[in-house]
């Protein structure tokens, strides 16, 4: 659900929803506006169809495939995310290409089949399904289509300590839990990238982050 990125310092007992409404209620804007790079790189060369990206935030990803020419159907929970999502599409001239969705994820989930699906940064300090989402996004995956996901791999090397527990999926362990039949997928991508980071208090280092690109057989 992040772009570019500043993470929760904190879970908070509050229902997933109430903890991602009042998230994005504490600021005008959260994330930069510019879409995830990992998608940006991994998705450039993909012939345009229909999309699905699943925790949208202020929704760059979804205006950047937009604007490629997809047409997107953007989730998030935060009905303000979506406001905002909503009108960057409609200041980017896209904003008709793309149906605003809300769904808790791991409680309810968009219709369809789609030839991208794209996850980036499903990673929450309060409940998230994670690997029973991710199912059921490969699930929704179309023949000939794509599965892309990112997820942080590490906390950025400038935090002495982590705000909260948090599990980081390997590359190994992610493709495990997921269980897809070699026979039907195949993988493109699966690598970690190391990001520049910038702490509150201006300390340059890096996090590393997961990628995984899998197309589905036709």
């Amino acid at each position: 659900m992040t772009h570019t990125h500043h993470t929760p310092e904190a879970p908070a007992p509050d229902r997933p929803a109430d903890f991602w409404e009042g998230f994005y209620r504490n600021g005008d804007r959260i994330w930069s506006g510019r879409p995830n790079s990992l998608l940006v790189r991994e998705a450039s060369d993909l012939t345009p169809g229909t999309a699905l990206d699943l925790g949208c935030g202020e929704g760059a990803d979804a205006v950047w495939l937009a604007a490629r020419g997809w047409q997107v159907t953007a989730v998030d929970i935060s009905a303000t995310a979506l406001e905002r999502a909503a009108r960057h599409a409609a200041d980017a001239g896209v904003g008709e290409r793309i149906d605003w969705q809300r769904h808790e994820l791991g409680h309810t989930f968009p219709d369809g089949s789609f030839d991208l699906v794209s996850a980036h940064y499903l990673q929450s300090p309060v409940e998230l399904d994670l690997y029973g989402i991710l199912r059921r996004a490969a699930e929704a995956v179309a023949p000939r289509g794509t599965l892309l996901i990112g997820l942080h791999a590490t906390w950025p090397s400038w935090r002495q300590e982590p705000p909260f527990d948090a599990e980081f999926p390997t590359l190994d362990g992610l493709l495990s839990e997921l269980a897809l039949p070699e026979t039907e997928w195949t993988v493109v991508t699966a690598e970690t990238v190391h990001k520049p980071s910038v702490s509150p208090d201006g300390v340059e280092g890096f996090r590393g982050d997961n990628v995984w690109r899998l197309r589905r057989a036709g």
